[in-house]
């Protein structure tokens, strides 16, 4: 071909990838590279941000894999959930054959993409082979003491018609929403109807028994964005504080102990009232006698708390003060959250902004304990003072500051030191078909019973259309017998949350065939973990948080040594159309397909950075289209080119010089992710070979090299056109299992090699613009004597505080140069804290005069290159990687 059409060789290169097994990571390795994107939702086709995740760990998985090492880079499908069972009753069909029909599709589509996977380790999540361990894990942790079902308010979508866990609830305003006129609602994060309340008996997960372990180690995840860390910090909600107790009599309740906590424990003394949340077990007990109570509790039942306000109602209850001995009045009031703290509170009135508005409304007393300190005034009685200060009403601890007070009363028989969280345990019901079976029979008799694990898996049954859960409509599912004892019971109808399926499909990879158990342990504890994670923050503390949990409990039922399942999080920013992040429903979405292939992977990692957002523009989708023609062109202009030489001069040293500075950029830039700066150098490069194609006939050896190296280099972003470029180089396919690129020469200063070349260049036009020269007739460069050189280097060690000057002097090396080196000491004496690295002289010199052709090629003019010598009139001038320049 003339012309690079990626279309009519990829199916080619596809095949002969599959052929050479050049993605297959062999089980036998030894601790490969684990590279990994989030498996997608099978939701119908590829969009723009499956390309960019999958275009990120294709890349590295591809760079890590040329560079030497055994790579595990698999994929698979996550399959399960509620969008594929609407989809398919939209469809009037099933949820597996939609499901199945979209896998076939995005599979093609990825192949397509050129993405390197080890198909061999593919997984299903829909797939019986797949979910049978789900239910055989769910089954270990319920043995563990890690699985439970209990009654709670629960978070329903009545489109979904499911349960949804906390984390899959959003807030948005409310003019978003199609019944609020106000504030802020909450909706399901994936149709954004409003949710309701209910009660219901659910499986949880309890991972709040881990909520210490997951929140301190947080700080042990340095290869995870801080965003993330700090979103799971927020979710899990850890604060410390202390308990204290207050005896609540009348009402139908007697000496009855109530435990509330408190971050500010100095302001006891202010309390003026106790408030217990509608679901707190006093407000049932008090509900039994009182009916305002009764009707108050029935009415906040599945109402928002942030909807209540300051409502409450006012019990026949008092409870005692424990440091004063003071009958405080009791209250039921929504604001009080059933899963925050204890469920109760001591109303501090002065010193808490809720507690605040709580007594404003119930005009109640506000008695405040806590004045500020210095200047600060206090903003009673309109508003309450929640800053630290010093004590006063408070008793014995009048006239401390709050902390040393809140240390004193930590020694109170009624105060208890506490740590609480705001993480709730992990609901895993889900009232739908689509879904893993949870493995549990309801027994009169026996109660909930597992399924045996040789009866493993409780399969879902044939699909059939129904409102609500399907499953409970099956009777032929529903009616079983039990394991225990054989009588006649049900099976379960909930199915688990799908982030289930995903909180250890990453281990599974590793063994996707093993029939005994649900992974190798031995081998994910030699693979593990993740090296590298691709995914959207978005998922912060839903399949974030859910595999570290999971690898904790499976380290502690034994499965496991690993507690933490990823070593580096990385997550991709959002492709914009228009300014608004690409979306069907938006009408802005531009499939992967378009652009074709190659181009479209191209642009998305030459956009930004992974993290960052970036706006599609088809003027850019041009440039790295104009890029693949340009490399592909000169591969072919190689080919058929019979003037080259085939002996070397300074300029071709300078080609291969700058071949090794972009190897080891190149390098350097993959290995920090910097993917659009590879683009950005790999386009400098492919420039600059264009540049000394045209000069004069290329030496061969240099430029095949070159044409070699960006081949090379481009093959884990380009793959389909670095096969190309290499076959027509007539290198042995495929490049996709070729070696690295190694320099040639060390080139650690090959950062102050290139800036030195830049800026002289620039100094050259600068001088020529300024004298207003159009056609200069020669062009002398000068560069610094090695006595300048070693100058600069003692200030560039030396401290701000050091006697720069003296040290400069003092040294063997500036000879009789005193006076000159003296003013230049000085000089450097007052920039010591801003004197960048520079290379050697003789450095700078050879660098210089390899690339003499560059300012020969853009001036027209001839070239000399030399060092200063004593004397001469441009050796005050230079200055070192800053040379004199004169110009005729």
């Amino acid at each position: 071909m003339s012309h690079y059409n990626p279309a009519e060789v990829q199916e080619y290169w596809q095949q002969v990838w599959a052929a050479e097994g050049v993605y297959e990571c062999p089980d036998d390795a030894d601790d490969p590279t684990y590279v990994l994107g989030m498996f997608p939702y099978t939701s119908g086709s590829l969009h723009m941000g499956h390309v960019r995740n999958y275009a990120i760990t294709d890349a590295y998985a591809r760079y890590r894999r040329m560079s030497g090492d055994d790579v595990l880079h698999p994929m698979g499908w996550d399959a399960f959930g509620l969008p594929a069972e609407n989809a398919a009753y939209d469809r009037d069909t099933d949820p597996e054959s939609w499901t199945r029909t979209c896998i076939d599709r995005m599979k093609d589509e990825l192949r397509t993409m050129g993405f390197g996977y080890d198909w061999s380790r593919e997984i299903t999540t829909c797939d019986p082979d797949y979910y049978r361990w789900n239910q055989w894990l769910f089954a270990r942790l319920y043995e563990e003491g890690l699985v439970e079902k209990a009654g709670a308010t629960v978070n329903w979508c009545p489109d979904c018609e499911t349960v949804l866990a906390d984390a899959q609830v959003s807030e948005v305003e409310a003019d978003q929403a199609d019944d609020h006129d106000h504030g802020t609602t909450e909706v399901c994060w994936r149709c954004e109807t409003p949710v309701e309340r209910r009660e219901l008996d659910q499986w949880f997960f309890t991972i709040t028994d881990y909520a210490e372990e997951l929140y301190q180690g947080l700080d042990d995840l340095g290869g995870w964005p801080d965003s993330v860390r700090d979103i799971q910090r927020n979710w899990i909600g850890r604060r410390e504080g202390a308990e204290i107790t207050f005896a609540v009599d009348g009402g139908g309740v007697a000496d009855r102990a109530v435990e509330t906590f408190t971050t500010r424990l100095d302001t006891v003394y202010g309390a003026t009232f106790l408030a217990v949340s509608p679901g707190h077990d006093l407000a049932a007990e008090l509900a039994d006698g009182d009916e305002a109570v009764a009707a108050y509790v029935d009415e906040m039942r599945g109402t928002d708390p942030e909807d209540a306000d300051a409502s409450g109602v006012e019990t026949a209850a008092t409870a005692t003060h424990p440091l004063t001995g003071e009958e405080l009045p009791v209250y039921v009031a929504a604001y009080v959250l059933d899963d925050v703290g204890t469920g109760a509170v001591m109303g501090v009135p002065a010193h808490n902004e809720r507690d605040h508005a709580f007594a404003v409304e119930h005009d109640l007393p506000v008695e405040a304990v806590v004045e500020p300190l210095g200047d600060d005034e206090s903003p009673l009685p309109d508003a309450p003072f929640t800053g630290d200060g010093m004590l006063t009403n408070s008793g014995e601890y009048d006239g401390l500051a709050s902390e040393a007070a809140r240390e004193r009363l930590r020694d109170h028989d009624a105060v208890t030191e506490s740590v609480t969280y705001r993480l709730r345990d992990w609901l895993i019901s889900r009232q739908r078909y689509w879904g893993t079976p949870i493995p549990v029979v309801d027994c009169p008799d026996c109660g909930h019973v597992l399924v045996p694990d040789e009866d493993l898996p409780v399969e879902l049954p044939e699909y059939v259309q129904t409102t609500g859960n399907p499953l409970a409509a099956n009777e032929d599912f529903v009616e079983t017998t039990c394991p225990d004892c054989g009588g006649p019971a049900e099976r379960e109808t909930d199915t688990m949350d799908t982030f289930v399926d995903s909180s250890w499909y990453f281990l599974r990879y590793l063994s996707p065939d093993l029939d005994s158990a649900p992974f190798d342990s031995e081998t994910a504890d030699e693979w593990l973990p993740v090296d590298v994670y691709v995914g959207g923050e978005e998922h912060a503390v839903l399949h974030l948080l859910y595999i570290r949990f999971f690898t904790r409990a499976l380290a502690d039922i034994g499965l496991l040594d690993r507690r933490e399942p990823v070593e580096r999080l990385i997550n991709q920013g959002t492709v914009l159309h228009s300014g608004q992040k690409m979306s069907k429903s938006k009408g802005n979405a531009i499939a992967p397909h378009e652009y074709g292939a190659e181009t479209t992977r191209l642009f998305v990692l030459a956009a930004a950075h992974p993290r960052q957002d970036f706006e599609w523009t088809v003027k850019d989708v041009s440039n790295v289209y104009d890029f693949q023609q340009t490399c592909y062109g000169m591969v072919q202009d190689f080919r058929s080119r019979e003037s080259v030489r085939t002996e070397s001069t300074d300029h071709d040293a300078y080609l291969e010089r700058e071949i090794d500075r972009t190897i080891a950029a190149v390098t350097d830039e993959y290995e920090r992710f910097r993917f659009h700066r590879v683009i950005t150098e790999l386009q400098t490069f492919a420039r600059l070979l264009r540049r000394y194609r045209g000069y004069e006939a290329p030496y061969k050896y240099a430029y095949a090299r070159g044409l070699r190296t960006l081949a090379t280099l481009l093959a884990p972003i380009a793959p389909y056109l670095a096969e190309e470029m290499w076959h027509g180089l007539e290198e042995e396919a495929p490049v996709a299992g070729a070696d690295w690129p190694t320099p040639l020469q060390d080139v650690p200063d090959y950062r102050i090699e290139r800036e030195l070349i830049r800026t002289t260049l620039a100094d050259v036009r600068d001088i020529t613009d300024v004298v207003d020269i159009d056609d200069p007739d020669a062009i002398e460069i000068v560069v610094a004597q090695d006595w300048k050189h070693r100058a600069y280097g003692i200030a560039r060690d030396a401290n701000p505080d050091d006697a720069v000057v003296g040290q400069i002097l003092d040294d063997d090396r500036v000879g009789d140069r005193r006076d000159a080196a003296g003013e230049y000491a000085a000089d450097l004496a007052e920039r010591v804290a801003e004197l960048e690295p520079i290379v050697a002289a003789d450095r700078e010199l050879e660098t210089l005069e390899q690339a003499a052709w560059l300012f020969e090629d853009e001036f027209g003019a001839d070239v000399t290159v030399r060092q200063a010598g004593d004397g001469d009139d441009l050796a005050a001038k230079a200055r070192p990687n800053k040379p004199a320049i004169h110009i005729e």
